[in-house]
């Protein structure tokens, strides 16, 4: 037999995701009696190395945070820093803004849908072995995180980390002649987006969906760089009530807190939860492709967030040329943002969900404290959560098969842990 009613589970070190991090679940009578999504990279202590600093230099310090949404750390920071100085920044260094963050969703969601999850709908290991059979599908793959990388080097100085971020807006902002080729890419990567939603609509998707409360900013766009939290609930608030709404816990398995809402309920955050609560501010281009995708009104299935991924590729992509054509160039780069003393909180839309920063400033302008929370710490107990209902929903499974289902649903969240790629080591136990 390859199955019985006590078994455990174990994978040592999870593929594919931005990370290290494991996974642990414990069957007991045919009863899923443990789920752990064990996240043991050690702290990296950045709300600590904040404390003291300048209040211009947090966009820089966070970016490093990730090799993967480093625009999603310095937007978020930029606004809670301004906001805790009064100062708006709005206009065409907003766009500006905005256009950055289309970059930084074209790359990383190119990333994780070529890259990272295909590969477990079509029954590879990984995107080499893909790519063996199917080169010309990776080479999209490829250009569209191009096109995006594209974007954060023209806008942002650089892919990773960009340099040219400050509060108050840019070091530099582009002449309308440099953004020309830019738009040029964009109008060639629009082709590979469309044609990634046809690809990914034809994946055999498991029978699975939950019914977590969703949580997402809204605002009079598709949310990315600002917006009012709201939730499928009915919940809304705003960026300053954060703390007061979402409090967060430690567990012993993880080096990341678990948040929840203040009244204890369980929520999930990223493309699943701004989708279906932002569906009717998609680009009409975008709308169409979720429509030919059979996305309807809200997505619940957690295993077609690749999908709606491959949409919202659509939608920044649309985005971006849409910035780019009403472009004219600011008069100034940045507007000034003089220290006081004062708490900020900023809140944008990384590609995995909301992004909350809070920064307390001294007269001198100098940080007296920090708090960060990112969206994979957010979903952890949801991630858990869908993982125990999936795993009871498939106990025939043997321990190998059942091993790989586990892996691709936490996938579907794709979380950042940090940037890590390595070969899996399992472990069965039975009882």
């Amino acid at each position: 037999m390859t199955h019985r009613n006590d078994r455990t589970l174990k994978v040592g070190a999870l593929a594919r995701v931005e990370g290290e991090g494991a996974m642990y679940v414990r069957v007991r009578d045919q009863d899923v009696e443990e789920v752990r999504l064990d996240i043991y990279e050690p702290p990296r202590f950045f709300e600590a190395f904040l404390r003291g600093r300048a209040h211009t230099e947090p966009p820089d310090i966070t970016a490093r945070i990730c090799g993967i949404c480093p625009v999603a750390y310095q937007m978020s920071a930029c606004q809670a820093v301004e906001a805790a100085c009064g100062v708006t920044v709005d206009g065409v260094l907003r766009d500006l803004r905005r256009l950055l963050y289309c970059g930084e969703w074209i790359e990383s969601h190119a990333l994780h849908v070529y890259l990272l999850h295909a590969p477990d709908f079509l029954g590879y290991p990984g995107a080499v072995e893909l790519a063996r059979d199917h080169r010309d599908v990776v080479e999209r793959g490829l250009r569209l995180k191009k096109a995006g990388n594209t974007l954060l080097e023209v806008l942002g100085g650089r892919a990773i980390h960009p340099v040219n971020v400050r509060v108050g807006g840019f070091y530099r902002t582009p002449e309308r002649a440099e953004l020309g080729p830019l738009a040029e890419t964009l109008r060639r990567a629009l082709d590979d987006a469309l044609a990634t939603v046809e690809w990914a609509a034809a994946f055999e998707f498991p029978d699975f969906t939950h019914d977590h409360e969703y949580l997402a900013l809204t605002a009079d766009r598709y949310p990315l760089e600002g917006g009012t939290l709201r939730s499928s609930a009915g919940r809304a608030f705003t960026a300053a009530e954060f703390e007061e709404r979402i409090v967060e816990e430690q567990v012993p398995h993880s080096t990341a807190l678990h948040a929840r809402f203040s009244d204890g309920g369980m929520y999930l955050t990223g493309p699943l939860a701004r989708y279906s609560l932002n569906r009717d501010r998609l680009s009409p281009l975008a709308l169409e492709a979720a429509d030919r995708a059979g996305l309807g009104a809200e997505c619940r299935n957690p295993f077609r967030s690749v999908l709606v991924r491959a949409v919202e590729i659509v939608y920044a992509v649309d985005e971006a040329l849409r910035i780019i054509d009403g472009y004219e160039p600011p008069p100034y780069p940045s507007v000034p943002v003089p220290p006081r003393e004062g708490t900020g909180h900023g809140v944008t839309e990384a590609p995995r969900g909301t992004l909350y920063h809070r920064y307390d400033l001294g007269p001198d302008g100098l940080i007296r404290a920090a708090r960060i929370v990112p969206p994979t710490s957010q979903n952890q107990a949801a991630i858990e959560d869908d993982m125990r209902r999936f795993v009871a929903t498939r106990l025939h499974l043997d321990d190998h098969a059942l091993t790989h289902h586990c892996e691709q649903a936490i996938r579907n969240y794709d979380p950042c842990i940090s940037c890590s790629t390595h070969f899996l080591d399992l472990t069965v136990d039975r009882s």
